[in-house]
């Protein structure tokens, strides 16, 4: 049955306001900031045979609505083997080996029923504050499986068929050192699944199911045939790109991620068959994981294409076994955010080499995972877990954004504020990095400088970055971002981590400060072609010196009685 435009347009504004509000009802009562005030959380609906993504929430982690669908699938998958799913039934999991990232994502999946049939799934995943494991806050660089980065929960069953599982509940809670963080995210989870099925059953109720699946089905099928329409623009061929990261915490080797990039009429296969194999360290990412960010990178190539799973059906993925793209248990995956910001680099580069004008020059490419841990003066357990932003990358249009958020997300960078209420920390510094972004003819956006002293006696700090080694890179001509630095005090020195980018159990006593200077993104352009006026601005705003300005741009000041 064929779907007027208007209807469509209509429909397809109140499913994705569905998404919105479920997204909407977590940030308002998770407990833990990351989730409150981050927004590091997701919602979606999802085929009710397939799970392929239908539509996403706008406000959360667009890496997280693709590997939903795989997390979806999982638990279709494990309903299948208990007689299927049943009305009132609730999955609850965090496998980041079957549709999941890492440990701390927890996923919650409620299949929702119209006559006696699952019409679609309803999703929810967030990331909760802790869940056991050696490090506090689970970004263990130093982890070589997966037990010693948290506890492990397949797809097991939370409410079953409305009965609500009190001992599952109990099992989560044992595991973690922030219970009371824990039971608050879980109840927020479960509030937006709940609002979610009563606004679908509104919705459904209002047009009818087969006028919404039939609205669902075009939508996807619109994505599928932009996507095709998008690349059949793109010149035949192949083209390829290599990044790197700094190491993998326990080798100090660098690990390459490498894309080989097939366009062949309206069809595009991505090989990533030349990365390096999958290491000892945490910065293994599953198959699943790989192509959802390859979901978010396309996302951003092609912005005007609808956000469901339509975008990947005219795609191909070579991701061989084995592979540091598609590890499976026990390999560590705790670090995952590093290993897909430059997966989405790589992208970003290849199709720079052919369509600059859908690239940008990469972002700064680290979340630089922080955590501070230790005791109150009562007894009472804190544990500060946080991430950071850095510099965008420029593009054909303008300057790379200052200070923002990993491209994988639409986070945000939890304020200060907000950070030192509720631990015993201050910022002593929380600014802008002259000179971070590279040079070009726009410019890469600034990283940031973030100083942390203690308040408390004592505490251990433990930190998971990136981009130590390798900076952001250009393009297009334009000149690389600012390399990443970690700085701490220790025996009245200031020292750097032994592995550049990630180290445990550094001890922090009252006083003490860790420092953070995050990248830049990289440039766009030539930076000769850079407008005089745009680096005279640079210069007044503070973004550059007048020595980089000299360095990058060959800029010197007029002298009295010339012309600009």
């Amino acid at each position: 049955m064929p779907i007027d435009p208007v209807t469509l347009a209509i429909l397809k504004g109140r499913l994705e306001q569905v998404a919105d509000e479920m997204d909407a009802t977590l940030f308002r009562s998770a407990f833990n900031p990351i989730i409150a005030e981050a927004h590091d959380a997701s919602h979606g609906i999802y085929h009710g045979e397939t799970g392929d993504t239908l539509v996403q929430g706008k406000s959360g982690l667009p890496i997280f609505v693709g590997v939903m669908a795989f997390a979806v699938r999982a638990v279709i998958d494990k309903a299948a083997t208990q007689g299927g799913p049943q009305p009132g039934d609730t999955w609850i999991f965090n496998d980041p080996y079957d549709g999941g990232t890492h440990l701390s994502d927890f996923r919650l999946v409620k299949p929702l029923f119209r006559d006696g049939k699952v019409f679609c799934y309803l999703a929810s995943v967030g990331h909760w504050h802790d869940v056991g494991g050696n490090v506090p806050g689970n970004y263990n660089p130093e982890a070589v499986e997966c037990f010693q980065e948290g506890m492990l929960i397949p797809p097991v069953k939370l409410f079953d068929q409305g009965v609500y599982r009190q001992d599952i509940v109990d099992i989560l809670s044992a595991n973690s050192r922030l219970p009371n963080s824990l039971y608050g995210d879980l109840n927020g989870q479960i509030n937006a699944l709940e609002l979610g099925e009563r606004r679908m059953n509104e919705l459904l109720d209002e047009f009818g199911d087969q006028t919404v699946d039939t609205a669902l089905a075009e939508l996807q099928e619109r994505a599928a045939r932009l996507m095709r329409a998008q690349i059949s623009k793109l010149p035949d061929g192949v083209i390829s790109a290599e990044d790197y990261l700094d190491n993998d915490g326990i080798v100090d080797e660098p690990l390459k991620i490498a894309i080989d990039l097939k366009i062949e009429g309206d069809r595009m296969e991505l090989d990533f068959s030349r990365s390096s194999p999958a290491c000892a360290g945490p910065v293994n990412i599953s198959r699943s994981t790989t192509i959802a960010a390859c979901y978010v990178s396309l996302k951003h190539i092609f912005g005007d294409v609808p956000a469901n799973g339509g975008v990947l059906q005219p795609v191909r993925f070579v991701i061989p076994d084995n592979s540091l793209l598609s590890a499976t248990a026990p390999k560590p995956v705790g670090g995952y955010t590093e290993t897909i910001l430059r997966l989405i680099d790589v992208m970003f580069q290849a199709v720079a080499q052919i369509a600059p004008e859908r690239s940008n020059g990469c972002a700064y490419g680290t979340i630089n995972a922080l955590s501070i841990a230790g005791h109150r003066k009562n007894g009472q357990r804190w544990v500060m877990f946080s991430f950071f932003g850095g510099g965008h990358g420029g593009h054909m249009e303008g300057d790379g954004l200052n200070h923002a958020n990993a491209p994988i997300s639409t986070a945000t960078i939890p304020p200060l504020e907000i950070l030192e209420a509720a631990y015993p920390v201050r910022f002593t510094q929380w600014a802008l990095r002259p000179d971070s972004g590279g040079a070009g003819q726009y410019r890469g956006g600034l990283g940031a400088i973030y100083q942390i002293e203690l308040l408390e006696e004592q505490a251990d700090a433990f930190l998971f970055g990136e981009r130590g080694k390798f900076p952001p890179k250009g393009i297009s001509g334009g000149h690389d971002g600012a390399l990443n630095i970690f700085e701490f005090e220790k025996d009245g020195e200031i020292r750097n981590p032994p592995l550049v980018s990630k180290m445990v159990g550094i001890k922090l006593h009252k006083g003490q400060r860790l420092t953070l200077k995050t990248p830049g993104g990289g440039g766009f352009g030539d930076p000769a072609k850079r407008a005089r006026n745009a680096i005279e601005r640079d210069i007044a705003l503070g973004y550059i010196t007048p020595e980089a300005a000299e360095r990058d741009y060959g800029y010197s000041p007029l002298a009295p009685g010339d012309q600009a």
